[in-house]
């Protein structure tokens, strides 16, 4: 079922036939030098065996970040970081089946659970490799582990078991799949190296590699809370990663979408699972449910299982409105260690009747407009930091998170909101907001008086491979 991945030996990174040692490795990424393949793979191998040191994998991903990285020093770090694990291995026919779709973090970003149980309803086979959440940003298999039950830690042999069945499946990384990313990727998350496109690109399409895809879509997102608040840099880290893509043998298409309000209206672990069952439903906040389709129709076309991409988001559609893909979704639990009364219960039930099945926060405080107006913009990374400082994110790897911490939007961008008129639900395990945090949460309400407004798709752009025609 899968072929473990067996790092290559130690190499010389020079002429002297001996690896360079860590340090120099170090000093000549610190000084903007050129990584060879041999010294790259020779820092994975140090990861993987214990000999870094957590203090040198920090200074080589901060002279990554500070120097970068080419695309051919990108192109070997992606294929190390995939080599450190198990290669998984499908059956030939799922070839053009296989699918994935990734992001790089957003505030309320709970496309994932949404858009893979969608895919498996339309003929895909989804084995999706995720993480936790990063920086501000919440993580897709923290939201999934609110779920009681919830396992994101299965063999290759349980992902195929549950692709047979089911259609998708959404797990991290382990000691066998990927694991040098997992090392690196919690260590960026507490030594402010997540933003630098190199890393990311890397980190991402590890863990695709190892997935055989057809496709992949990775959503780049852009804005005041997105890793790269500029959309010119995001457009970098997505022709960075269509262009490694190709190096790899895989085909991969990367989303621009933009992140300065928050994605949908819940944001924090369980309250942005109700909200995905919403989406389920074939309900739920537009915004969500557009990127959901646009996201689903680019997969299936660019994997070939649509003439177009409007023809794919339709399928997608479809398969939210008639309950297929909730009842793929009922399914993944189920496989996924979930009860199988629970994930009945929670498919089915009522929005009051999910939230009482799920962990939920000890208090609730509403905050009130402080002025009449528009709502121009909702800031989510003042709103995603205030929430991390109230539990629902981490300051270090490994750190617990409090799944039921949140928040809970009242209002839409672009509505009339009245003074006095609540317009966000936190929820809180602590007795109450602080006064610098009740400033801090006021301040990311802006409103103008200009006239009430449609807020555009948060789907921005498509990058696509060189010699792929958008249809």
């Amino acid at each position: 079922m899968a072929a473990p991945g067996t790092p290559p030996p130690l190499a010389s990174g020079g002429g002297s036939g001996e690896p360079r040692q860590l340090p120099e490795l170090i000093r000549l990424k610190r000084d903007g030098g050129h990584l060879s393949e041999a010294d790259i793979r020779n820092f994975v191998h140090a990861v993987m065996d214990g000999r870094a040191q957590d203090t040198q994998i920090g200074a080589m991903l901060m002279a990554i970040r500070l120097q970068g990285m080419n695309l051919e020093e990108t192109s070997v770090l992606t294929r190390a970081l995939a080599e450190s694990g198990q290669q998984l291995e499908w059956p030939k026919a799922w070839h053009q089946q296989l699918v994935d779709k990734h992001s790089t973090g957003g505030v309320g970003d709970k496309v994932s659970l949404v858009l893979a149980p969608a895919l498996a309803a339309c003929g895909c086979k989804v084995p999706m490799i995720s993480g936790r959440s990063l920086g501000h940003t919440g993580g897709t298999l923290d939201k999934l582990e609110s779920i009681p039950g919830f396992s994101v830690t299965l063999s290759p042999e349980q992902m195929l078991h549950i692709l047979e069945e089911v259609g998708c499946c959404i797990v991290g990384q382990s000691a066998k799949l990927v694991p040098a990313d997992g090392i690196l990727y919690a260590a960026r998350d507490v030594t402010a190296t997540v933003d630098s496109v190199p890393l990311i690109t890397a980190s991402i399409l590890s863990k695709k590699a190892v997935e055989g895809l057809s496709a992949l879509v990775v959503d780049v997102k852009f804005g005041g809370a997105a890793v790269f608040p500029d959309q010119e840099k995001a457009r970098e880290l997505a022709k960075m990663l269509v262009r490694v893509g190709v190096s790899l043998g895989l085909k991969v298409a990367a989303a621009l979408t933009a992140m300065d309000n928050p994605l949908g209206r819940s944001v924090g672990h369980t309250l942005e699972v109700e909200e995905a069952l919403l989406c389920l439903d074939g309900a739920g906040p537009p915004d969500l449910r557009d990127l959901v389709i646009r996201l689903g129709g680019a997969i299936l076309w660019l994997s070939g299982q649509a003439e177009t991409q409007d023809q794919g988001a339709a399928r997608v559609a479809a398969a939210l409105d008639d309950g297929s893909a909730r009842r793929r979704f009922q399914l993944m639990l189920s496989a996924q260690g979930v009860d199988p009364g629970l994930a009945k219960a929670l498919c089915s039930g009522s929005p009051a009747q999910r939230r009482q099945l799920l962990p939920h926060a000890r208090e609730q405080e509403e905050l009130l407009a402080p002025a009449d107006g528009i709502v121009e913009c909702v800031r989510a990374l003042s709103l995603a930091r205030v929430l991390h400082e109230l539990g629902a994110g981490r300051s270090r790897a490994g750190q617990p998170i409090r799944p039921g911490v949140g928040a809970e939007l009242l209002v839409d961008v672009g509505q009339w909101l009245s003074r006095g008129t609540p317009w966000l639900r936190v929820h809180l395990d602590s007795p109450a907001l602080s006064s610098q945090q009740r400033r801090t949460l006021q301040g990311a309400l802006v409103l103008s008086d200009r006239a009430p407004f449609k807020v555009p798709s948060p789907f921005a752009e498509l990058v696509l491979p060189p010699t792929t025609a958008q249809p």
